[in-house]
């Protein structure tokens, strides 16, 4: 039996958020109640966002951010290969095409050199993508300042997934201040920085981008009179102007997230404690460890480390699996998009991204949340060193 289960991330809960939820149970409103907009209001002042608008989940949040983009048929939308599919789909839902720009090989982050060589190209063969989606992979953020540049140069929508990175900075401002991108995407899964149980948020500064996410949200409906194609008929009356979702947060998850960022500095301060600990205690294995750009200071919702399995001639699979029965939950973030079967019958195909490829091959998610003891980190960099040393040769 092994001493330990150690998930790659968990959710850290404490008595103030169960009596929020309880006192939201025990009031009239469960949904579309005062506890979305506190939540909102909250989340837009720490991130110094003039706007947020909650929604379900965060891939909510990237499709209605794309379609107040103007994203649809026939267009465009660029992302990195290393992330989660959403971040990609979110164009197909839009019924636009979708390609990728490889990542840097220090950051594992989309490359913004890249990016720019793609943008000229595209331009002289009339293909220039409409949105292009930034994620900040494990907690930092893009070269952000550099795309944004070119979004202006080449006129496309920059929409930041930040995902991961909620509570992170860059170049002194909160992530979500909208210092760059026109949107910025946060998602409240249980593994990420704060929980909402599931949920999303869309960050802006532009309030012709808020009105029509809120209205997207909610079945593409409004009651302000001021929107509406005929006279107003009382309070009660409301008009669809166009199609939208059922991507409404309810008031039970606002009123954890709004607990939740009573915490939020503490949970990111942790996690930034921790990721220095694995460097230190991982500075000798033959190993890269992750790497920060100037001006990101990371949330580290993820903590990636690369193995050189080929050169060390061990096999990544039993490595992982090592691990696991070990009792150290790893992860891998992420088997690059443009590999996914459903991908692949877009016309994607390997070699397309080499750089996410290998990094695919090498990566290794350890675990990393608040909640993670000394003694638990203690053990996961002892399971590691010891396969890595000691491991049979494949």
């Amino acid at each position: 039996m092994t001493p330990f289960s150690i998930p790659y991330g968990r959710q850290n809960i404490d008595q103030a958020d169960i009596d929020a939820v309880v006192e939201v149970l025990k009031s009239p409103w469960l949904t579309q109640g005062p506890a979305v907009p506190r939540f909102e209001a909250a989340l837009a002042a720490h991130c110094q966002a003039e706007f947020a608008i909650a929604v379900c989940n965060a891939t909510a949040a990237l499709h209605i951010a794309c379609l107040a983009a103007g994203l649809g048929a026939g267009d465009r939308l660029w992302t990195t290969p290393n992330t989660f599919v959403a971040s990609a789909n979110c164009g197909r839902y839009c019924g636009a095409e979708v390609d990728f720009v490889d990542i840097d090989p220090l950051t594992w982050n989309l490359d913004a050199g890249l990016l720019a060589s793609k943008l000229e190209a595209a331009e002289r063969a009339g293909t220039l993508p409409k949105v292009v989606v930034a994620v900040a992979f494990a907690g930092q953020s893009c070269d952000m300042r550099r795309i944004a540049e070119l979004a202006e140069r080449y006129g496309f929508t920059l929409i930041e997934d930040a995902s991961h990175a909620v509570g992170a900075s860059y170049l002194g401002r909160p992530v979500g201040s909208g210092a760059h991108a026109a949107m910025t995407i946060f998602s409240f899964h249980p593994v990420k920085i704060i929980t909402t149980g599931e949920g999303g948020m869309v960050l802006t500064n532009r309030p012709e981008l808020a009105e029509r996410l809120r209205r997207l949200r909610s079945h593409g409906i409004t009651g302000e009179p001021s929107q509406m194609s005929v006279p107003d008929h009382g309070l009660w009356y409301y008009q669809q102007l166009e199609l939208g979702f059922n991507y409404r947060m309810t008031d039970l998850h606002a009123a954890l997230g709004l607990s939740q960022i009573a915490r939020l500095d503490a949970f990111v301060a942790k996690r930034r404690q921790l990721a220095a600990r694995y460097h230190r205690l991982l500075a000798d294995l033959p190993l890269t460890l992750p790497t920060q750009q100037e001006g990101a200071e990371s949330a580290w919702h993820l903590y990636v480390v690369r193995v050189p399995f080929e050169q060390l001639k061990l096999s990544q699979r039993a490595v992982f699996d090592a691990m696991r029965s070990a009792g150290v939950g790893v992860n891998l973030h992420y088997i690059p998009v443009h590999l996914q079967p459903y991908y692949r019958e877009q016309g994607f195909t390997d070699g397309d991204y080499p750089e996410a490829e290998r990094y695919f091959g090498e990566a290794i998610s350890l675990p990393l949340f608040p909640d993670l003891s000394d003694e638990q980190q203690d053990y996961v960099v002892e399971q590691l060193r010891n396969l890595l040393l000691f491991l049979p040769k494949a």
